[in-house]
């Protein structure tokens, strides 16, 4: 441990807004374990505005460097910034702080946190997740997302046992096990030709990217014929289920391996066109809402974050927003009007060209969309998993190609 460690500073009072705060009794207290009122071990879940955490504690105690250019540190920032889909105090782990004590203030829900020795007060986990929402939360506005605090107290005898035991969490997860046996080799070989194919991440921990395989499997899922055949199915399991679209992969990779009959098999000759299509719905959206709506504000739509520098998912091209994948996913999952089988695989009907189909139709998915969003109480979450939303949008492809 380093002098400056240990050296001794003043206390550190942090003052700040939160939601909501409940102590966690130490459930020993008055059982034959002894702990002094001082010093036994306390917890406290906080829920805090994003906007409003404070940019001062202390950091010294994170025994993990920050790289913010990782695979898990782009996919926190991405659950942080869809603000269409309000849950990143449940999506993400939180932040753990060891403090020397923890006051509230019931009138105006001012939290107050003293952080006295350097060496074992300050944050211990979610050193990512604090970085990255400090440099995220001037593009967002108040109440958009909230984070978990849990705020320990009185544990400074065990604090390096705690560190260790909270910064040591690796779980091995069915994407894992299936990259390594080769079972994503149908997606590698049809995409492999496309600039964010080194982007793509396949195993968990793996830090050479940020695009989970998961979301290309969504994606795929919407255009899965085989499971999805016709107007009166919807595919809005991509959007809520991420996990069952590896599912059904991997359950059809198990019956057909990569043979003809796999449905994934058939999709090869379309899957590039898929995801430049994603990308262009996602780069269009603004122009194609203000196309709809004269003098039309595309930032000021609940969920569409105007954020400087943005890029689109798959081809990294410039944007002026970012727009929830609520919005995204049902407008792309449209296009699956335009899928048939022909000689065992999948192509877009004859004559027919999904990004000219899109030219015409994109304003009017776009706007019903959004007034799909606000007739849901404005909420791009719920528009990603009405199933109705997702039907109308696909009628909509559909019948344009049969008039186009």
């Amino acid at each position: 441990m380093t002098e400056k460690i240990k050296a001794q500073k003043a206390p550190i009072e942090i003052k700040f807004p939160v939601k909501s705060l409940r102590k966690i009794p130490n459930p020993y207290i008055g059982e034959e374990v002894e702990f002094s009122a001082q010093t036994h071990p306390m917890a406290y879940i906080a829920m805090c505005d994003v906007t409003k955490l404070p940019n001062n504690i202390p950091m010294e105690t994170n025994p993990r460097e920050q790289k913010l250019t990782t695979f898990v540190a782009k996919g926190i920032r991405n659950t942080l910034m869809d603000v269409g889909s309000p849950y990143f105090f449940l999506m993400n782990r939180g932040i753990l702080l060891s403090a020397k004590s923890v006051s509230y203030n019931n009138y105006n829900n001012e939290l107050s946190v003293v952080f006295e020795d350097p060496a074992v007060h300050g944050n211990v986990d979610g050193g990512h997740t604090y970085k990255i929402i400090q440099q995220c939360k001037d593009s967002l506005g108040p109440d958009q997302q909230y984070v978990r605090l849990e705020i320990l107290t009185g544990v400074e005898s065990i604090f390096q046992e705690l560190a260790g035991a909270r910064n040591t969490s690796v779980q091995v997860k069915d994407q894992s096990l299936a990259e390594l046996e080769n079972k994503f080799d149908i997606v590698k070989d049809a995409l492999k030709n496309e600039p964010f194919a080194s982007r793509l991440v396949y195993k968990e921990n793996d830090e050479r990217g940020d695009i989970d395989v998961m979301d290309v499997l969504a994606v795929l899922n919407m255009f899965n014929i085989d499971q999805y055949d016709g107007k009166d199915v919807a595919a809005t399991i991509s959007y809520s289920g991420k996990k069952r679209c590896l599912d059904t992969y991997l359950s059809q990779y198990k019956a057909h391996k990569d043979s003809p009959q796999n449905p994934y098999v058939k999709m090869k000759n379309i899957m590039v066109d898929i995801f430049k299509l994603y990308d262009q719905i996602e780069v269009s959206m603004a122009d194609f809402y203000r196309n709809a709506v004269t003098n039309g504000k595309y930032g000021a739509i609940k969920g569409v974050v105007p954020f400087e520098g943005a890029m689109s998912k798959y081809y990294q091209k410039p944007m002026d927003y970012m727009t929830p994948t609520g919005f995204i996913y049902p407008i792309l999952g449209a296009f699956r009007a335009l899928v048939v089988e022909k000689d065992g695989v999948y192509s877009w009907r004859d004559g027919v060209d999904p990004f000219k189909i899109l030219e015409r139709v994109g304003s009017d998915l776009v706007l019903t969309t959004v007034e799909r969003s606000r007739s849901l109480g404005n909420n791009p979450q719920s528009t990603g998993k009405d199933a109705g939303h997702w039907k109308t949008l696909y009628m909509t492809v559909g019948f344009e190609a049969l008039n186009g």
